[in-house]
């Protein structure tokens, strides 16, 4: 059962990366622009891959708070 729940933690993971690479902003402090570094390419999209697929559950949080900051940046 312990081997079920942790594939489906790093398959989560996995995919958390896939959809949030193009957002990834939103989790730290980086560039707003997806293309900011074209030379980035696969390893960028690999290495956040990889973070993501230990650390989705921190990068969610990171994320949601991220994406309040650029919320409440925004009101008038």
């Amino acid at each position: 059962m312990s081997d079920l729940v942790i594939a489906l933690f790093l398959v989560t993971g996995l995919v958390f990366g896939l959809l949030t690479y193009s957002r990834r902003h939103l989790f730290g402090e980086g560039h707003p622009d997806r293309y900011a570094d074209p030379q980035d390419g696969l390893n960028g999209r690999l290495f956040w891959i990889t973070v993501c697929t230990f650390l989705w559950p921190l990068q969610l949080v990171s994320g949601l708070h991220g994406l309040w900051r650029v919320r409440s940046s925004r009101r008038p």
